[in-house]
């Protein structure tokens, strides 16, 4: 999953927020002085990585991407979630998007001095620019995703993805309105944030 899924699938705490995004930042290299509540919001993020992973409609879904596309067909996938998360937000949360982006990039902003320099850019960069906007609109999503491409150290045919994500639209929001309910089940079934 991307950045909006996994701080929905946390606590509504600065500590799990931290530990939620952590996992995309090299997570266990920087777990010796981080209090157990990051490191709870750790685990959840792998628990989440892991089952989506896993999941069986998420490998059907990327057999909706071309096949010089396929080996990224993963990011894709986390990128284009976070859009429909977006497009379906009342499905899953009473609170106005705007407001729960707001008090998110509030709680992350608290723990930007002690994030690994990476993340540092990242979510400062992430909260000033309001990344979640982009995923808004498809173009959007295309974007995110072209950039991606451009950070990837190799050759690669990642760019363009939003083609097929066009293609293959109302399959993979199908996918996802399956998808996430169960992800939401699997996480609080585990509650390895319980009591944080």
């Amino acid at each position: 999953m991307n950045y909006l899924a996994h701080l929905y699938l946390a606590k509504p705490t600065a500590d799990s927020h931290f530990g939620n995004l952590l996992g995309d930042f090299g997570g266990k290299r920087h777990l010796e002085q981080l209090p157990n509540s990051v490191k709870n919001g750790l685990d959840n993020h792998y628990l989440v990585d892991k089952f989506t992973n896993s999941h069986p409609l998420v490998k059907e879904a990327k057999l909706y991407f071309s096949p010089e596309r396929k080996r990224f067909a993963g990011v894709a996938i986390d990128v284009v979630f976070d859009h429909f998360l977006i497009m379906h937000w009342q499905r899953f949360n009473k609170q106005p998007l705007n407001d729960f982006k707001y008090n998110s990039f509030a709680l992350l902003s608290k723990r930007i001095p002690i994030m690994p320099p990476r993340m540092q850019q990242v979510v400062a960069s992430m909260t000033k620019n309001d990344w979640f906007k982009e995923y808004e609109t498809i173009n959007g999503v295309g974007l995110a995703l072209d950039n991606i491409a451009k950070r990837i150290r190799f050759t690669n045919n990642f760019a363009g993805s939003a083609e097929d994500i066009t293609r293959n639209y109302n399959e993979l929001e199908s996918v996802f309105l399956t998808f996430f309910p169960e992800l939401i089940n699997h996480v609080n079934e585990n509650g390895l944030e319980r009591g944080c």
